[in-house]
């Protein structure tokens, strides 16, 4: 991401390093950019259990990356 959106950044989904890791590769396979927020901190200082990771997508991808994350809410909840 350019240097110039990172004030334009929204959290999009917050959870466990490896559910973040998933949901940043599902918005990348619909071309949305996306950064996640406390991942170094999880993987240098703490076990992977202790924070969450918030996924950061640029405003303008809000909407579009909200229906991938509430897909794979939906999928994850088993509907």
């Amino acid at each position: 991401m350019k240097e110039e959106d990172k004030s334009k950044l929204i959290e999009v989904f917050k959870g466990s390093l490896w559910e973040a890791e998933l949901v940043k590769s599902l918005l990348g396979n619909n071309d949305i950019e996306s950064t996640l927020k406390d991942g170094m901190v999880v993987n240098i200082v703490l076990p992977e259990t202790a924070v969450d990771v918030a996924v950061l997508v640029n405003e303008a991808n809000y909407e579009a990356a909200m229906e991938v994350v509430r897909s794979y809410e939906k999928k994850e909840d088993g509907d």
